[in-house]
């Protein structure tokens, strides 16, 4: 896939994201985590202490907060399976919009029940990803809503990029930074910020095996789509988007080094870590960076200090205490 440099996103764009959204997403910390068997001083990203519970505000509210009065009166719409669901509510509540959030019927009922709290209206749709942006499309049609993209869109992109930012101004020395990957959102903007800030720095991309449509996507040099009866097979539903976006295919293939998958099993166990070292409550997409660096050293580069971006912590309660009781692998 071809692309233009001027359609990458810039660090001037990036700080500017940032200033614009302080007043809604918060600059979460960076933990030391200290995993057995891992070599390296280890950082963990805690963007599960947004005030969402994950990542998702910045790109949300950074798009939002730029519609025109105008645009505000007609109220937004997008289509997640929760976390950016929550993102669009929350930031539409401050400037005071209409949020409507078309949803999947699998989303986890704690992403659901936050989603509606904030106040927005939600519309059920099958499990597909393709069936939550056909409905969205029919429902601008018929009342001419704004569109608030989860992942495909410069504005997204800047906003999810001001949490690498962060990491390259904490820690400009970083060898290599670890982010969860489904639509790209996060990745492509991370990768951004911390190339351009540490050009040495190293970025890689992790998801689920069940759901490795971007890891195909980045060996083949083009985005290729897994249907949903695939990725819906992974317990990180954050991370089941059927395919990477074009605008952050661009930035992947521009920033970033390489993609790692990782199984159901490490996932897991990933969690229980997470819990023990930092006292952080990851969900299970959250967990994926890490468990890059618990089980696939060998197909990482040296490094004397990695950041793991936890991207999330909305995980059911019943879930959490499950994974943290069950039989270690």
């Amino acid at each position: 896939m071809s692309f233009a440099a001027e359609s990458l996103t810039t660090l001037d764009t990036i700080r500017a994201a940032a200033a614009r959204i302080a007043g809604i997403a918060v600059q979460t910390p960076l933990i030391r985590a200290a995993f057995p068997g891992v070599s390296g001083v280890v950082w963990l990203k805690a963007e599960s202490l947004q005030p969402i519970g994950a990542f998702k505000i910045r790109g949300a509210a950074n798009k939002i907060l730029q519609l025109t009065p105008e645009e505000i009166r007609r109220g937004v719409i997008t289509y997640s399976s929760g976390n950016h669901a929550q993102g669009v509510a929350y930031a539409a509540r401050a400037v005071g919009a209409k949020a409507v959030i078309v949803m999947p019927s699998n989303a986890p009922a704690i992403k659901r029940a936050a989603t509606i709290a904030y106040g927005a209206e939600v519309v059920d749709v099958g499990p597909a990803s393709s069936e939550r942006l056909a409905k969205a499309e029919e429902l601008v049609r018929e009342h001419g809503y704004i569109v608030v993209p989860p992942y495909d869109d410069a504005e997204i992109i800047a906003g999810q990029a001001t949490c690498g930012l962060e990491i390259a101004e904490a820690l400009p020395d970083i060898d290599l930074v670890l982010v969860p990957v489904s639509g790209g959102g996060l990745l492509s903007g991370v990768a951004a910020a911390v190339k351009q800030f540490s050009p040495r720095a190293k970025v890689f991309g992790v998801e689920p095996e069940l759901a490795g449509d971007t890891a195909e996507s980045f060996r083949t040099g083009r985005v290729v789509e897994w249907p949903a009866e695939l990725t819906s097979r992974t317990i990180a539903d954050g991370l089941r988007t059927q395919s990477v976006g074009k605008r952050n295919f661009e930035h992947i293939q521009a920033f970033v080094d390489g993609i790692l998958t990782v199984t159901e099993d490490e996932i897991r166990a990933a969690m229980r870590a997470i819990v023990a070292s930092a006292r952080l409550v990851p969900e299970p997409s959250g967990a994926v960076a890490a468990a890059a660096l618990l089980f696939h050293a060998d197909q990482l580069p040296h490094y004397q200090s990695a950041v793991a971006v936890v991207s999330g912590g909305n995980v059911a309660p019943s879930m959490l205490a499950q994974v943290l009781t069950e039989s270690k692998i």
